[in-house]
Protein backbone atom coordinates (compact mmCIF):
# COMPACT_ATOMS: atom_id res chain seq x y z
CA UNK A 1 0.00 0.00 0.00
CA UNK A 2 1.41 3.36 -0.83
CA UNK A 3 1.57 5.89 1.73
CA UNK A 4 -1.34 8.24 2.50
CA UNK A 5 -1.56 11.22 5.18
CA UNK A 6 -2.41 10.05 8.61
CA UNK A 7 -5.98 11.81 8.06
CA UNK A 8 -6.45 8.80 5.02
CA UNK A 9 -5.52 6.25 7.39
CA UNK A 10 -7.65 7.87 9.91
CA UNK A 11 -11.02 8.09 7.81
CA UNK A 12 -10.11 4.26 6.20
CA UNK A 13 -10.41 3.04 9.55
CA UNK A 14 -12.99 4.71 10.66
CA UNK A 15 -15.17 4.21 7.56
CA UNK A 16 -13.86 0.03 7.97
CA UNK A 17 -15.03 -0.24 12.16
CA UNK A 18 -18.41 2.02 10.50
CA UNK A 19 -19.21 -0.30 7.92
CA UNK A 20 -18.76 -3.54 10.09
CA UNK A 21 -20.95 -2.12 12.41
CA UNK A 22 -23.51 -0.78 10.03
CA UNK A 23 -23.53 -4.38 8.25
CA UNK A 24 -23.95 -6.29 11.64
CA UNK A 25 -26.51 -4.20 12.48
CA UNK A 26 -28.80 -4.69 9.54
CA UNK A 27 -28.55 -8.49 10.29
CA UNK A 28 -29.82 -8.09 13.77
CA UNK A 29 -32.15 -5.82 12.96
CA UNK A 30 -34.30 -7.70 10.60
CA UNK A 31 -33.43 -10.69 12.91
CA UNK A 32 -34.80 -8.85 16.07
CA UNK A 33 -37.76 -7.94 14.20
CA UNK A 34 -39.16 -11.20 12.63
CA UNK A 35 -38.50 -12.41 16.08
CA UNK A 36 -40.65 -9.85 17.76
CA UNK A 37 -43.49 -9.90 14.91
CA UNK A 38 -43.24 -12.88 12.58
CA UNK A 39 -44.44 -10.30 9.81
CA UNK A 40 -43.07 -10.07 6.11
CA UNK A 41 -45.21 -6.96 6.26
CA UNK A 42 -43.11 -5.36 9.25
CA UNK A 43 -39.76 -6.41 7.37
CA UNK A 44 -40.83 -4.85 4.41
CA UNK A 45 -42.20 -1.40 6.59
CA UNK A 46 -38.48 -1.38 8.47
CA UNK A 47 -36.56 -0.89 4.90
CA UNK A 48 -39.37 1.83 3.81
CA UNK A 49 -38.70 3.62 7.08
CA UNK A 50 -34.69 3.50 5.95
CA UNK A 51 -34.93 4.13 2.29
CA UNK A 52 -38.04 7.04 2.34
CA UNK A 53 -36.56 9.39 4.18
CA UNK A 54 -32.87 8.80 2.92
CA UNK A 55 -34.27 9.94 -0.18
CA UNK A 56 -36.29 12.64 1.15
CA UNK A 57 -33.40 14.27 3.00
CA UNK A 58 -30.63 13.61 0.47
CA UNK A 59 -32.67 15.73 -2.14
CA UNK A 60 -33.32 18.57 0.22
CA UNK A 61 -29.94 18.49 2.01
CA UNK A 62 -27.41 18.92 -0.67
CA UNK A 63 -27.37 22.58 -0.22
CA UNK A 64 -25.93 22.58 3.43
CA UNK A 65 -23.23 20.93 2.94
CA UNK A 66 -21.25 22.68 1.61
CA UNK A 67 -21.61 24.89 4.69
CA UNK A 68 -20.56 22.41 7.43
CA UNK A 69 -17.27 21.43 8.37
CA UNK A 70 -16.64 17.76 7.35
CA UNK A 71 -14.49 16.15 9.49
CA UNK A 72 -16.46 17.22 12.50
CA UNK A 73 -19.80 16.54 11.11
CA UNK A 74 -18.84 12.93 10.06
CA UNK A 75 -17.92 12.38 13.99
CA UNK A 76 -21.00 13.57 15.18
CA UNK A 77 -22.90 11.61 12.82
CA UNK A 78 -21.23 8.32 14.54
CA UNK A 79 -22.05 9.63 17.69
CA UNK A 80 -26.09 9.64 16.68
CA UNK A 81 -25.80 5.82 15.44
CA UNK A 82 -23.66 4.66 18.62
CA UNK A 83 -27.01 6.41 20.54
CA UNK A 84 -29.49 5.21 17.80
CA UNK A 85 -28.32 1.71 18.28
CA UNK A 86 -29.08 1.44 22.03
CA UNK A 87 -32.41 2.02 21.81
CA UNK A 88 -33.49 -1.23 21.26
CA UNK A 89 -31.03 -2.59 23.99
CA UNK A 90 -33.10 -0.21 26.38
CA UNK A 91 -36.32 -2.23 25.18
CA UNK A 92 -34.68 -5.69 25.92
CA UNK A 93 -33.59 -4.23 29.18
CA UNK A 94 -37.40 -2.78 29.81
CA UNK A 95 -38.74 -6.42 28.70
CA UNK A 96 -41.22 -4.23 26.37
CA UNK A 97 -42.04 -5.70 23.22
CA UNK A 98 -43.68 -1.90 22.17
CA UNK A 99 -40.15 -0.71 23.01
CA UNK A 100 -38.00 -2.73 20.84
CA UNK A 101 -40.20 -2.03 18.33
CA UNK A 102 -40.24 1.33 18.46
CA UNK A 103 -37.00 1.46 19.15
CA UNK A 104 -35.60 -0.25 16.02
CA UNK A 105 -38.17 2.07 13.92
CA UNK A 106 -36.54 5.08 15.45
CA UNK A 107 -33.02 3.89 14.84
CA UNK A 108 -34.06 2.45 10.96
CA UNK A 109 -35.61 5.79 10.39
CA UNK A 110 -31.91 7.77 11.49
CA UNK A 111 -29.89 5.33 9.37
CA UNK A 112 -31.92 6.12 6.69
CA UNK A 113 -31.66 10.02 7.41
CA UNK A 114 -28.05 9.45 8.07
CA UNK A 115 -26.51 7.54 5.80
CA UNK A 116 -26.55 9.97 2.35
CA UNK A 117 -25.44 13.13 4.55
CA UNK A 118 -22.52 10.31 5.85
CA UNK A 119 -21.97 8.98 2.38
CA UNK A 120 -21.52 12.02 0.69
CA UNK A 121 -19.26 14.62 3.19
CA UNK A 122 -17.23 11.42 3.31
CA UNK A 123 -16.67 11.12 -0.66
CA UNK A 124 -16.16 15.11 -0.83
CA UNK A 125 -13.18 15.36 2.35
CA UNK A 126 -11.02 12.75 0.54
CA UNK A 127 -9.33 15.03 -1.85
CA UNK A 128 -8.48 16.83 0.86
CA UNK A 129 -6.84 14.32 2.91
CA UNK A 130 -4.58 12.67 -0.47
CA UNK A 131 -2.79 13.77 -3.20
CA UNK A 132 -5.24 14.01 -6.75
CA UNK A 133 -2.53 11.15 -8.21
CA UNK A 134 -3.92 8.82 -5.36
CA UNK A 135 -7.26 9.67 -5.43
CA UNK A 136 -8.11 6.61 -8.24
CA UNK A 137 -6.06 4.26 -5.64
CA UNK A 138 -7.58 5.49 -1.94
CA UNK A 139 -11.10 4.63 -3.52
CA UNK A 140 -10.43 1.66 -4.63
CA UNK A 141 -8.86 0.77 -1.43
CA UNK A 142 -12.24 2.13 0.86
CA UNK A 143 -14.56 0.76 -1.53
CA UNK A 144 -12.40 -2.66 -1.25
CA UNK A 145 -12.33 -2.50 2.26
CA UNK A 146 -16.40 -1.38 2.68
CA UNK A 147 -17.19 -4.78 0.47
CA UNK A 148 -14.63 -6.86 3.03
CA UNK A 149 -16.66 -5.98 5.61
CA UNK A 150 -19.75 -6.27 4.28
CA UNK A 151 -18.60 -9.70 3.40
CA UNK A 152 -17.24 -10.65 7.05
CA UNK A 153 -19.70 -9.03 9.16
CA UNK A 154 -22.69 -12.03 8.02
CA UNK A 155 -20.03 -14.64 9.60
CA UNK A 156 -18.71 -12.91 12.72
CA UNK A 157 -22.57 -12.12 13.69
CA UNK A 158 -23.77 -15.81 12.83
CA UNK A 159 -20.64 -16.85 15.36
CA UNK A 160 -21.48 -14.26 18.14
CA UNK A 161 -24.87 -14.82 18.06
CA UNK A 162 -23.83 -18.64 18.99
CA UNK A 163 -22.40 -17.33 22.31
CA UNK A 164 -24.40 -14.08 22.74
CA UNK A 165 -27.97 -12.91 22.91
CA UNK A 166 -29.53 -10.49 20.38
CA UNK A 167 -29.63 -7.68 22.68
CA UNK A 168 -25.94 -7.95 23.51
CA UNK A 169 -24.83 -7.29 19.68
CA UNK A 170 -26.83 -3.84 19.45
CA UNK A 171 -24.37 -3.11 22.51
CA UNK A 172 -21.07 -3.84 20.57
CA UNK A 173 -22.87 -2.30 17.51
CA UNK A 174 -22.95 0.69 19.26
CA UNK A 175 -19.59 0.28 20.73
CA UNK A 176 -17.95 -0.26 17.05
CA UNK A 177 -19.26 3.74 16.45
CA UNK A 178 -17.56 5.41 19.32
CA UNK A 179 -14.76 3.82 17.77
CA UNK A 180 -15.22 4.73 14.66
CA UNK A 181 -15.92 8.32 15.87
CA UNK A 182 -12.44 7.95 18.04
CA UNK A 183 -10.42 7.10 14.75
CA UNK A 184 -12.21 9.65 12.65
CA UNK A 185 -11.02 12.29 15.93
CA UNK A 186 -7.43 11.91 14.02
CA UNK A 187 -8.37 13.51 10.68
CA UNK A 188 -6.94 16.95 10.21
CA UNK A 189 -9.59 18.83 7.98
CA UNK A 190 -8.88 21.97 6.15
CA UNK A 191 -12.49 22.51 5.49
CA UNK A 192 -13.75 25.46 6.45
CA UNK A 193 -17.27 26.29 7.85
CA UNK A 194 -19.40 29.08 5.43
CA UNK A 195 -20.94 31.51 7.34
CA UNK A 196 -24.36 31.35 6.00
CA UNK A 197 -27.60 32.70 6.82
CA UNK A 198 -30.15 29.81 7.03
CA UNK A 199 -32.83 30.66 5.33
CA UNK A 200 -35.79 29.12 2.83
CA UNK A 201 -34.44 31.92 0.58
CA UNK A 202 -31.04 31.02 0.88
CA UNK A 203 -31.61 27.50 0.43
CA UNK A 204 -33.85 27.60 -2.38
CA UNK A 205 -30.79 29.76 -4.35
CA UNK A 206 -28.38 27.17 -3.28
CA UNK A 207 -30.48 24.30 -4.01
CA UNK A 208 -30.93 25.68 -7.78
CA UNK A 209 -27.35 26.81 -8.31
CA UNK A 210 -25.78 23.03 -6.87
CA UNK A 211 -27.96 21.22 -9.82
CA UNK A 212 -27.16 24.00 -12.06
CA UNK A 213 -23.59 23.60 -11.81
CA UNK A 214 -24.23 19.55 -11.99
CA UNK A 215 -26.08 19.55 -14.94
CA UNK A 216 -23.56 22.31 -16.64
CA UNK A 217 -20.88 19.65 -16.42
CA UNK A 218 -21.47 16.86 -18.87
CA UNK A 219 -18.76 14.81 -17.70
CA UNK A 220 -20.07 14.49 -13.85
CA UNK A 221 -23.53 14.02 -15.44
CA UNK A 222 -22.47 11.00 -17.10
CA UNK A 223 -20.35 9.62 -15.14
CA UNK A 224 -23.45 9.76 -12.43
CA UNK A 225 -25.25 7.90 -15.03
CA UNK A 226 -23.05 5.42 -15.64
CA UNK A 227 -22.73 4.35 -12.41
CA UNK A 228 -26.77 4.83 -11.68
CA UNK A 229 -26.67 1.84 -14.61
CA UNK A 230 -24.44 -0.01 -12.27
CA UNK A 231 -26.78 0.53 -9.12
CA UNK A 232 -30.09 -0.80 -11.26
CA UNK A 233 -27.91 -3.84 -11.99
CA UNK A 234 -27.42 -3.94 -8.08
CA UNK A 235 -30.95 -3.29 -7.15
CA UNK A 236 -32.05 -6.21 -9.78
CA UNK A 237 -29.77 -9.08 -8.30
CA UNK A 238 -30.71 -8.48 -5.02
CA UNK A 239 -34.05 -9.74 -6.17
CA UNK A 240 -32.91 -12.03 -8.98
CA UNK A 241 -30.10 -13.79 -7.01
CA UNK A 242 -32.05 -15.80 -4.64
CA UNK A 243 -34.53 -17.79 -7.27
CA UNK A 244 -31.82 -18.00 -9.81
CA UNK A 245 -29.48 -19.94 -7.77
CA UNK A 246 -32.26 -21.68 -5.34
CA UNK A 247 -34.92 -22.13 -8.01
CA UNK A 248 -33.57 -22.58 -11.63
CA UNK A 249 -30.39 -23.33 -10.60
CA UNK A 250 -31.53 -25.75 -7.86
CA UNK A 251 -28.49 -25.34 -5.55
CA UNK A 252 -28.19 -25.62 -1.98
CA UNK A 253 -27.96 -22.72 0.63
CA UNK A 254 -24.53 -22.79 1.00
CA UNK A 255 -24.50 -22.89 -3.15
CA UNK A 256 -26.18 -19.34 -2.52
CA UNK A 257 -23.65 -18.31 -0.06
CA UNK A 258 -21.10 -19.09 -1.65
CA UNK A 259 -22.50 -16.88 -4.91
CA UNK A 260 -23.32 -14.17 -2.85
CA UNK A 261 -20.07 -14.16 -1.20
CA UNK A 262 -17.96 -14.52 -4.51
CA UNK A 263 -18.46 -10.76 -5.75
CA UNK A 264 -17.19 -9.04 -2.76
CA UNK A 265 -14.10 -11.23 -2.56
CA UNK A 266 -13.47 -10.43 -6.62
CA UNK A 267 -14.33 -6.99 -5.26
CA UNK A 268 -11.26 -6.89 -3.11
CA UNK A 269 -9.48 -8.99 -5.41
CA UNK A 270 -9.96 -6.13 -8.01
CA UNK A 271 -9.57 -3.23 -5.79
CA UNK A 272 -5.76 -4.72 -5.32
CA UNK A 273 -5.67 -5.56 -8.93
CA UNK A 274 -6.13 -1.71 -9.40
CA UNK A 275 -2.89 -0.62 -8.02
CA UNK A 276 -1.22 -2.23 -10.11
CA UNK A 277 -2.80 -1.26 -13.81
CA UNK A 278 -2.42 2.37 -15.44
CA UNK A 279 -5.43 4.92 -14.77
CA UNK A 280 -6.73 5.61 -17.71
CA UNK A 281 -9.99 5.87 -19.37
CA UNK A 282 -9.23 2.60 -21.67
CA UNK A 283 -8.99 0.14 -17.82
CA UNK A 284 -12.11 2.21 -16.46
CA UNK A 285 -14.23 1.55 -19.21
CA UNK A 286 -12.69 -2.15 -19.57
CA UNK A 287 -13.81 -2.70 -16.39
CA UNK A 288 -17.19 -1.53 -16.88
CA UNK A 289 -18.03 -3.26 -20.00
CA UNK A 290 -16.62 -6.35 -18.23
CA UNK A 291 -19.38 -5.69 -15.10
CA UNK A 292 -22.13 -5.61 -17.32
CA UNK A 293 -20.71 -8.80 -19.08
CA UNK A 294 -20.66 -10.68 -15.99
CA UNK A 295 -24.37 -10.13 -15.92
CA UNK A 296 -25.02 -11.06 -19.15
CA UNK A 297 -23.03 -14.02 -18.63
CA UNK A 298 -25.99 -15.49 -16.25
CA UNK A 299 -28.28 -15.98 -19.12
CA UNK A 300 -26.91 -19.22 -20.35
CA UNK A 301 -24.52 -20.71 -17.56
CA UNK A 302 -26.11 -24.22 -16.66
CA UNK A 303 -23.79 -25.13 -13.53
CA UNK A 304 -23.42 -23.17 -10.01
CA UNK A 305 -19.91 -23.25 -10.24
CA UNK A 306 -19.85 -21.32 -13.39
CA UNK A 307 -22.59 -18.78 -11.64
CA UNK A 308 -19.86 -18.61 -8.69
CA UNK A 309 -17.45 -17.74 -11.69
CA UNK A 310 -19.57 -14.90 -13.15
CA UNK A 311 -20.08 -13.75 -9.88
CA UNK A 312 -16.05 -12.92 -8.82
CA UNK A 313 -15.56 -12.20 -12.63
CA UNK A 314 -17.72 -9.29 -12.02
CA UNK A 315 -16.32 -8.59 -8.90
CA UNK A 316 -12.84 -8.11 -10.24
CA UNK A 317 -13.67 -5.82 -12.67
CA UNK A 318 -16.17 -3.49 -11.10
CA UNK A 319 -13.15 -1.66 -8.96
CA UNK A 320 -11.79 -0.69 -12.15
CA UNK A 321 -15.20 1.48 -13.05
CA UNK A 322 -16.15 2.65 -9.60
CA UNK A 323 -12.75 3.78 -7.90
CA UNK A 324 -11.61 5.69 -11.37
CA UNK A 325 -14.74 7.24 -11.91
CA UNK A 326 -15.34 8.51 -8.44
CA UNK A 327 -11.91 9.83 -8.67
CA UNK A 328 -12.97 11.70 -11.97
CA UNK A 329 -16.21 12.85 -10.31
CA UNK A 330 -13.35 14.68 -7.64
CA UNK A 331 -11.29 15.83 -9.42
CA UNK A 332 -13.66 17.58 -11.78
CA UNK A 333 -16.21 18.52 -9.86
CA UNK A 334 -15.79 22.18 -8.19
CA UNK A 335 -14.03 21.96 -5.02
CA UNK A 336 -16.06 24.44 -3.39
CA UNK A 337 -19.04 23.16 -4.24
CA UNK A 338 -18.13 18.92 -4.35
CA UNK A 339 -20.03 18.13 -0.97
CA UNK A 340 -23.22 19.30 -2.50
CA UNK A 341 -22.25 17.99 -6.29
CA UNK A 342 -21.75 14.55 -4.25
CA UNK A 343 -25.21 14.48 -2.86
CA UNK A 344 -26.75 14.80 -6.02
CA UNK A 345 -24.39 12.01 -7.68
CA UNK A 346 -25.86 9.99 -4.67
CA UNK A 347 -29.54 10.66 -5.05
CA UNK A 348 -29.39 9.87 -8.93
CA UNK A 349 -27.53 6.54 -7.88
CA UNK A 350 -29.44 5.79 -4.56
CA UNK A 351 -32.67 6.27 -6.60
CA UNK A 352 -31.51 3.85 -9.98
CA UNK A 353 -31.42 0.68 -7.22
CA UNK A 354 -34.92 0.85 -6.01
CA UNK A 355 -36.17 1.37 -10.02
CA UNK A 356 -33.79 -1.88 -10.40
CA UNK A 357 -36.01 -3.65 -7.72
CA UNK A 358 -39.22 -3.01 -9.13
CA UNK A 359 -37.97 -4.12 -12.90
CA UNK A 360 -36.74 -7.17 -11.53
CA UNK A 361 -39.68 -7.96 -8.89
CA UNK A 362 -42.78 -7.14 -11.47
CA UNK A 363 -43.84 -9.76 -13.81
CA UNK A 364 -45.08 -6.59 -15.91
CA UNK A 365 -42.54 -7.51 -18.89
CA UNK A 366 -42.90 -11.29 -18.28
CA UNK A 367 -39.43 -11.93 -18.04
CA UNK A 368 -37.52 -15.18 -16.87
CA UNK A 369 -35.06 -14.45 -13.91
CA UNK A 370 -32.07 -15.23 -16.62
CA UNK A 371 -33.84 -12.93 -19.04
CA UNK A 372 -33.85 -10.27 -16.27
CA UNK A 373 -30.24 -10.84 -15.54
CA UNK A 374 -29.21 -10.32 -19.56
CA UNK A 375 -31.42 -7.21 -19.67
CA UNK A 376 -29.92 -5.39 -16.77
CA UNK A 377 -26.10 -6.77 -17.57
CA UNK A 378 -26.91 -5.06 -21.25
CA UNK A 379 -28.15 -1.37 -19.92
CA UNK A 380 -24.68 -1.70 -18.31
CA UNK A 381 -22.13 -3.67 -21.24
CA UNK A 382 -23.65 -1.22 -24.14
CA UNK A 383 -22.70 2.22 -23.00
CA UNK A 384 -19.64 0.48 -21.39
CA UNK A 385 -18.29 -0.87 -24.98
CA UNK A 386 -19.04 2.11 -26.23
CA UNK A 387 -16.76 4.61 -24.40
CA UNK A 388 -14.40 1.81 -24.19
CA UNK A 389 -13.91 2.34 -28.55
CA UNK A 390 -14.07 5.59 -28.48
CA UNK A 391 -11.64 6.07 -25.62
CA UNK A 392 -9.21 3.61 -27.88
CA UNK A 393 -9.82 5.69 -30.78
CA UNK A 394 -9.06 8.68 -28.93
CA UNK A 395 -5.81 7.40 -27.64
CA UNK A 396 -4.95 5.93 -31.08
CA UNK A 397 -5.58 9.39 -32.30
CA UNK A 398 -3.46 11.05 -29.56
CA UNK A 399 -0.40 8.32 -30.68
CA UNK A 400 -0.95 9.70 -34.42
CA UNK A 401 -0.63 12.92 -33.71
CA UNK A 402 2.89 12.08 -31.62
CA UNK A 403 4.64 10.02 -34.08
CA UNK A 404 3.08 12.20 -37.39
Amino acid sequence: MRRYSRSFYALWTGEMISEFGGAAGGIINGLLLFELTGSKEWMGALWLVYFIPSLVLQGISAPYLNQVNKGKALKIIQLVRMVGYLLPLAGWLFQSHTSMIAGLVILQCSLGLLQPVYASLSFSILPELCEERKLAEANGLLDGTMRIMSFLAPGAVSLLLLAFPLPVLYALSSALFFLSFFALSAIQSQSITKAAIWTKKFWWSEMKAGYHSFFRQPQLLKLTLLSSSVQFAVGASLVLSVPFIRGEMGGERWEYAVFSGAFPVGYAIGSLLLSRLPKNPVIMYTGLAGGGLSFLLLFPVDQVWLAWGCELFGGLVFPLFNAQSSALFQQEAKRDRLAQLSAVRLLMMRAAMPLGILFASTGYLHLTTRQSFAVAGTVIFIPGLYFLFTSIRAEQEVAKRKTG
